[in-house]
């Protein structure tokens, strides 16, 4: 009887530690699994600007075409999709510090956070006072911008002046308030981590 008493003790001490090993090992599985699940998948730079708006504010990675390093210390880069129609800036984070000229012409990976910049009147009204101040002190460039930033906004490209492009916006946020109520512009960009290229 003792026996059979220490056996069933002993097997059930063997099949608690059995489960408690699967236990952990099933435990690891999961979280790699809701790691794996956790990473962004790898979006194209259309279907990025197509779900843009259920983005904000959230971890992705999206590849493109880089066609663009600012000038300015290589501090933002420009993504294309599809067309010249769909891009959209990049930004480099603290980790990056700038882009290097040679992600132009190729295909770069970012990993980011995607960011939402609002244009409304309150916007244009400070643009509008920047740009009175700068022509009364003689500061500043013609405030055209960069064309890969205007072509990112859908705007016109070239030799435009800043009270054009301030109309132009007004005109596109009175069609937006009309078609969804919504009584500003809203423009996508990504904060970069990380890229590869």
């Amino acid at each position: 009887m003792k026996k059979q008493v220490l056996f069933s003790l002993a097997l059930a001490g063997a099949m608690t530690l059995a489960a408690c090993g699967n236990g952990n090992s099933n435990s690891e599985t999961a979280q790699t699994e809701q790691s794996e699940a956790a990473a962004p998948k790898t979006m194209d730079v259309d279907s990025l600007l197509a779900a843009a708006e259920s983005l904000v504010d959230q971890p992705i990675r999206i590849e493109g075409i880089c066609t663009h390093t600012c000038a300015h210390g290589g501090t933002k880069i420009f993504l294309m999709g599809s067309d010249d129609t769909k891009t959209i800036r990049v930004e480099a984070g603290e980790k990056i510090g700038s882009f290097p000229q040679e992600v132009v012409n190729n295909i770069v990976t970012i990993n980011g956070i995607l960011r939402e910049q609002r244009i409304d009147e309150a916007y244009l009204l400070q643009w509008e006072e920047l740009a009175r101040t700068q022509a009364e002190h003689k500061h500043g460039d013609s405030g055209a911008g960069c064309d890969s930033e205007q072509k990112a906004r859908g705007e016109a490209t070239g030799n435009v002046s800043t009270a054009d492009r301030i109309a132009a916006f007004r005109q596109r946020i009175a069609q937006r308030k009309a078609a969804e109520n919504k009584d500003y512009l809203s423009f996508y960009y990504i904060d970069a981590d990380s890229f590869n290229y």
